[in-house]
C-alpha cells in the first residue's frame, strides 16, 4: 500500500498550483524515506508515534514552516487513500507545538527591490534581447507587484493599451486565487515603452509574454517560475551590488520593494492589499515592516 499514494496523488492534478503539488510529494517522500530510514517498511498508514518521531527528527533541520507543509501533506494521503489520519492525535499537535517553541524565529524576509534599486537594475541591463526582456519583466513585475508565478503567467493578450500609452493588465491567477477571477492592474508609460520593446523584438506568434530566449531566438512556451529569481540576482551583480545584497534579494523581491514604496507614499494597508492581491493583512505586515521606520521621518 506504501506506494498506492503516487496514484492517488494524480486526483489532486488541477485541484492545487503546480508549485504546490511539487512541494507535497517533495513532502511525503521525505516521509517515505525517513521510515525507510527507520526501518519502517510500510509508511502508511502511519502511527501517530511515528509521526512525532519524524516531526522531531525535521526540527532538526527544517523551518516550522516546512514542517507544518509536510504534516499536511501526510494528511492528505491518508485522505485520499481512506485510512485512518493520525495527524489529528493530541500527541501529534503537542509534538508540532513543541518543536515550534524550541525553534522560534521570525519568517526570514526578502530584501525589497525598491524603485531605486528597480532603476540601477534597468540601467544594467545589456543591449541585448535578454536585457529588452529582463527589463520588461523587472519594471512590470516591480509596478503590478506580482507574483513569481503570475508574472510568468501573463499572456499577451492579457495586456491592454490605452490610449495614454500605459497598459491595463488581468492577472488572471495566483495561488490566492485558484478560481482564476484575476485582479486588474495598470502600468505606467515607461514601463509600458519597456513592454513594447521588448514585444516588438519577440514578435506576435508568442503567446507567453515573456518567453526563453534559445540562440537569440524566441521560444514559444512560458519561462518558469525559478528564473525570475536568477533575473533578479543577475540584475543585482550586473548593477555592481555586493555579494552580501545580492543574497539578499528573491523572487518576491519585486513585490515586497513596491509594496515597501507605496507605504512610503502613504498608500493605505487595505489598497496595497487590493494591488497586490493580498488576502492576509499579517502577510503583507512582513512586507512592510523594514519601511515603516520611514513612514514618520
Amino acid at each position: 500500500m506504501e506506494n498506492n499514494w503516487r496514484s492517488v496523488f494524480q486526483r489532486l492534478d488541477g485541484a492545487y498550483a503546480a508549485s504546490t503539488m511539487r512541494s507535497y510529494r517533495a513532502d511525503v517522500e521525505a516521509f517515505e524515506t525517513w521510515c525507510h530510514k527507520e526501518g519502517l517498511v510500510a509508511p502508511f498508514p502511519a502511527e501517530a508515534e511515528t509521526l512525532c518521531q519524524f516531526l522531531e527528527d525535521q526540527a532538526q533541520t527544517k523551518a516550522h514552516s516546512t514542517i507544518k507543509r509536510r504534516l499536511c501533506a501526510i494528511r492528505l494521503v491518508h485522505r485520499l487513500l481512506e485510512l485512518p489520519d493520525p495527524t489529528g492525535f493530541p500527541d501529534v499537535e503537542l509534538t508540532l507545538r513543541r518543536v515550534r517553541r524550541q525553534k522560534p524565529g521570525r519568517p526570514k524576509q526578502a530584501k525589497g527591490l525598491t524603485k531605486d534599486y528597480l532603476e540601477r537594475f534597468l540601467d544594467a541591463q545589456p543591449d541585448t534581447p535578454w536585457g529588452l526582456r529582463n527589463r520588461a519583466m523587472l519594471a512590470l513585475g516591480y509596478e503590478l507587484l506580482t507574483r513569481r508565478s503570475e508574472l510568468v503567467s501573463l499572456r499577451t493578450d492579457d495586456l491592454d493599451l490605452r490610449s495614454d500609452g500605459t497598459f491595463r493588465v488581468l492577472i488572471r491567477r495566483s495561488k490566492v486565487d485558484q478560481n482564476g477571477l484575476g485582479r486588474i492592474a495598470f502600468t505606467s508609460r515607461k514601463t509600458a515603452e519597456l513592454v513594447t520593446e521588448w514585444l516588438a523584438w519577440r514578435g506576435e506568434d508568442i503567446q507567453p509574454l515573456f518567453c526563453p530566449i534559445y540562440h537569440g531566438c524566441p521560444i514559444d512556451r512560458a519561462l518558469e517560475a525559478t528564473i525570475v529569481k536568477s533575473i533578479i540576482k543577475d540584475a543585482a551583480r550586473e548593477a555592481g551590488l555586493d555579494p552580501s545584497e545580492v543574497a539578499a534579494f528573491s523572487g518576491h523581491s519585486m513585490r515586497v520593494g513596491a509594496a515597501q514604496d507605496l507605504l512610503e507614499r502613504g498608500v493605505d494597508t487595505a489598497a496595497i492589499m487590493r494591488a497586490g492581491g493580498w488576502k492576509s493583512v499579517n502577510i503583507l505586515a512582513r512586507y512592510l515592516e523594514k519601511a515603516e521606520h520611514n513612514v514618520w521621518a
